[in-house]
């Protein structure tokens, strides 16, 4: 029996998903064509704070939250027409769970490039 690893599913993962710049990101928020999504647990928000206008959804239950019966699709707060951007502390989280949308049949799904950390150092606003 073999057992991948998790650099292993991340690896795999990111040959399947798209993964984008916090400078693209930036634009699609600022343009209105995004959903953008903090995959972090919120121990971690307390600690470091978020990125203003982003939902906090933890990566336990993404799934079961973005599911398309679900209280925030049936009720407009995530808009499918737009994309969806994911992000975690550092990238390894999001780009799995980009792929676990894309299985959920998510086309316009993609993760941000370095998580937190870069969005932290980039043009978005953190808000503790």
């Amino acid at each position: 029996m073999s057992i991948k690893t998790a650099q292993t599913l991340v690896y795999e993962a990111m040959q399947e998903i798209k993964t984008i710049s916090t400078d693209d990101a930036y634009k699609l928020l600022e343009e209105n064509n995004c959903n953008l999504i903090d995959i972090r647990d919120k121990i971690e928000l307390d600690k470091t704070g978020t990125v203003e206008n982003s939902i906090n959804i933890s990566r336990g239950l993404l799934e079961f939250q973005l599911d398309p019966n679900g209280v925030l699709i049936q009720n407009g707060i995530i808009d499918l027409n737009k994309e969806t951007v994911l992000f975690c502390a550092a990238g390894g989280r999001s780009a799995l769970a980009a792929k676990a949308l894309k299985d959920m049949g998510y086309n316009n799904v993609s993760h941000i490039e370095g998580g937190f950390s870069e969005l932290q150092n980039s043009k978005f606003k953190i808000k503790k």
